[in-house]
């Protein structure tokens, strides 16, 4: 036999690598970094290499499983589909279409034909009580972005093969290989920078993966970044520091930003952040004279009761310092595809609203059209109108990775009805009546519809399927069977019928006297194909169905796909051209944030506890699932509580113990890791852990279960601008078990 060999997307995490798979007789012989390819430039990390493991895992699903006598057993899709047409209609119609609710997770934006349909899932469903995992630690940055440039998706980024200094906050890009921001091989990136004589200074309360490599790091005290964030600003103002830079003629607020930071002084934050107040004003001085630098910030910033407003200021510092759309700055891609800043009018729109609806029991503002998945627990216990009776969970696993997983559990069996769509057994799909699991993602194609647009560079890349795929359905099927059974339509419906359905009358919409020519164009394409093509065809590279023949098609980018996909450029200025905003400016004071600074200042005096929690990425284990891969699993074991030995000497803890955390919310048992790089008072404990319920079945993570860091969490602590989940700086108690 002769080996064939593939091009593919690695699909596990934002970095989206470029890889080259052989197979052999069927099966995945090799798996390593595809030199050619245009955005990681053969770069790969352990989590590519388990693909085939994942592909292998026998505990992977692959037929439906249908819950009876509380024991899943194997059906068929005709028998899955059908069990959910009896059962969640009739639901809707008695309790009504809030009673249903939909949660939705991470691994759905890495597979676009999931990320593509589920809207159309949602819109069937005709609830509000949406949730998502975005809430557990991304929505801060993207209402922040929403509010000043009037899109969710227009993220600035670092340009980090131009810049001269790279300040990260509460990020670990070496470990995560960037978030919000795709950037395979950081720790090339980051060697490069310093050998043109730049510098990274890292700001975390861990010596991380990336602090270590870092020329300086600096500890702060969890949750206090909006503290330093804003004694920055407020130093470059009383130093005469500012400089808008190129973007000038487009900033509102300045005088805004001004007033509302002068009394965050360096001197006035320095004890809360655990910095002196002449650091402060030194990495303040740094960031304004160097010629080309960026602001990084992330789930540290995030995950916290003031994530907007760290968010927010994070890219007011690198406005007020000439380095925001400047080579070498803070930049903003140029995506291929699916780019709401890329079509329609440039340089103004509607900008974002939330708060269109709130959640029945807590009032929790609806950001994206999505509410906190810290809210899914109450509206399922609580009773009354509109109390969610019915759940779906696509790709997600909030028991072990959303705040008080074990409530989450408890509310779950509650449940008149659930469905998961997932390829796991696992923690959360236990608790489901019906599981529908999807294919490998080896056995589909792949093209990132997010990652491009927070790309350290511009392209365009497509991925066929490596191996054949089976008799059954595609997720993105999966997905529009499941709207149709909402819809009432039945279980037999031909979905393929009503995607060329809902494809022509959406072409209508969008082309309208072109649609004839369009749908023909598309004829040989299906589901999330046709969808990718007309974006491409239809966005800033394409070729507009015939008018610019050189430009983009899915056929293109698909010929591309063996030397490495389509190179489109480093970043280029965007600004005003990316605007959408009312007012066609970079909005750097929205009300909303101004009016959320003195709930800051009022917390500034507040006394720090004696030992908090915070979370940790390994580079091995992004998500709950990947415990169960060989490749990511084998090791040291990574479920360790970090601190201080100054903490362990206090608190009587040794290496290796087993100690007992405690939180208001709940207490854990786990391993005692001693290290210098933790600043005294904080522990670090990793998430996604806690394997092993009755029920689950990922028999590899069960060996090792590790300790649940979300069940000391608060599912009632939230920023109450975005709703994020309070995920750091969480007071804790430490006690050795005897």
């Amino acid at each position: 036999m002769t080996d064939t060999t593939h091009y593919r997307i690695c699909p596990l995490c934002e970095a989206c690598c470029g890889l080259e798979i052989k197979v052999k007789g069927g099966v995945v012989s090799s798996i390593k970094g595809d030199a050619q390819d245009v955005l990681s430039q053969g770069y790969i990390c352990p989590k590519a290499v388990a693909l085939k493991d994942l592909h292998d895992d026998p505990d992977r699903l692959r037929t439906p499983l249908i819950k009876r006598n509380g024991q899943h057993v194997a059906a068929t899709w005709e028998e899955a589909f059908a069990e959910i047409a009896r059962r969640l209609p009739p639901l809707q119609a008695q309790h009504g279409r809030q009673a249903v609710a939909v949660a939705v997770g991470n691994p759905t934006v890495h597979k676009y034909g999931l990320l593509t349909y589920f809207p159309r899932l949602a819109r069937a469903l005709g609830t509000r009580n949406v949730f998502s995992a975005s809430s557990l630690d991304q929505v801060p940055k993207q209402l922040a972005c929403g509010l000043m440039f009037g899109h969710w998706m227009t993220v600035p980024l670092p340009d980090i093969t131009r810049t001269q200094l790279l300040l990260v906050i509460g990020a670990n890009p070496l470990a995560s290989n960037g978030s919000m921001w795709t950037v395979p091989d950081f720790r090339g990136k980051a060697k490069a920078l310093q050998a043109r004589g730049g510098r990274l200074v890292v700001i975390d309360p861990r010596r991380t993966e990336t602090a270590a490599v870092a020329d300086a790091h600096h500890f702060i005290r969890p949750g206090a970044d909006v503290f330093l964030l804003a004694a920055m600003v407020n130093t470059l103002f009383a130093n005469q520091w500012v400089r808008l830079g190129a973007v000038a003629e487009w900033v509102n607020g300045v005088e805004a930003v001004q007033q509302a930071v002068a009394a965050f002084t360096p001197l006035a934050v320095a004890a809360r952040c655990g910095m002196a107040a002449d650091t402060i004003v030194e990495l303040t001085r740094e960031l304004a004279h160097t010629e080309r630098a960026a602001v990084y910030g992330r789930i540290g910033t995030c995950t916290q009761t003031f994530g907007t407003l760290a968010s927010w200021l994070v890219d007011v510092l690198n406005a007020l310092t000439g380095h925001l759309d400047a080579p070498g700055g803070a930049m903003f891609t140029k995506a291929a595809a699916f780019a709401s800043n890329t079509s329609g009018a440039s340089g103004t729109g509607r900008g974002v609203a939330t708060g269109r609806h709130r959640s029945r029991v807590s009032g929790a503002p609806e950001v994206m059209g999505e509410l906190p998945m810290t809210c899914l627990a109450e509206e399922i216990e609580s009773p009354g109108a509109d109390q969610v009776r019915a759940l779906i969970t696509v790709a997600t696993n909030p028991v072990l990775s959303a705040p008080n997983g074990p409530r989450l559990a408890k509310a779950f069996e509650s449940l008149d009805f659930m469905v998961s769509v997932d390829i796991y057994l696992n923690e959360t799909t236990r608790h489901a009546d019906v599981i529908l699991p999807g294919m490998s993602p080896l056995q589909d194609d792949h093209f990132d519809v997010s990652f491009p647009q927070l790309s350290w560079r511009n392209h365009a890349r497509y991925s066929p399927a490596v191996l054949p795929g089976e008799e059954r359905p595609f997720e993105w099927q999966i997905l529009l069977k499941l709207a149709a059974i909402a819809q009432g339509q039945g279980a037999d419906l031909d979905v393929n019928a009503l995607d060329d359905a809902q494809f022509a009358h959406e072409a209508q919409r969008q082309f309208g006297a072109r649609a004839g020519a369009v749908i023909a164009a598309t004829a040989h394409l299906r589901g999330p194909q046709r969808l990718l093509d007309v974006a491409l065809r239809t966005g800033p590279y394409g070729d507009a169905f015939g008018p610019k023949p050189d430009g983009l098609t899915l056929a293109k980018v698909t010929a591309a796909n063996a030397c490495g996909g389509v190179d489109l450029g480093e970043l280029q200025p965007r600004i005003p051209e990316l605007l959408r905003t009312p007012s066609g400016k970079i909005e750097l004071a929205p009300p909303q944030l101004l009016a959320d600074l003195p709930r800051a200042w009022a917390d500034l005096p507040s006394a720090a506890a004696d030992l908090v929690i915070i979370g940790r990425r390994d580079v091995r284990s992004n998500n709950s699932w990947m415990h169960n891969l060989p490749t990511l699993a084998k090791g040291p074991f990574r479920c360790t509580a970090l601190l201080h030995p100054a903490d362990a000497a206090r608190l009587q803890l040794v290496e290796g113990a087993l100690a007992r955390i405690s939180s208001g919310t709940g207490s854990i048992e786990a391993q005692v890791q001693i290290s210098t790089d933790m600043m005294p008072g904080v522990v670090s404990l990793p998430h996604g852990w806690g394997h092993g319920l009755p029920g689950a079945q990922l028999s590899l993570a069960a060996q090792r279960p590790g300790a649940n860091l979300n069940a000391l969490l608060d599912d009632q602590a939230r920023d109450p601008l975005s709703g994020n989940a309070v995920l750091s700086g969480v007071a804790i108690s430490i006690m050795a078990l005897t």
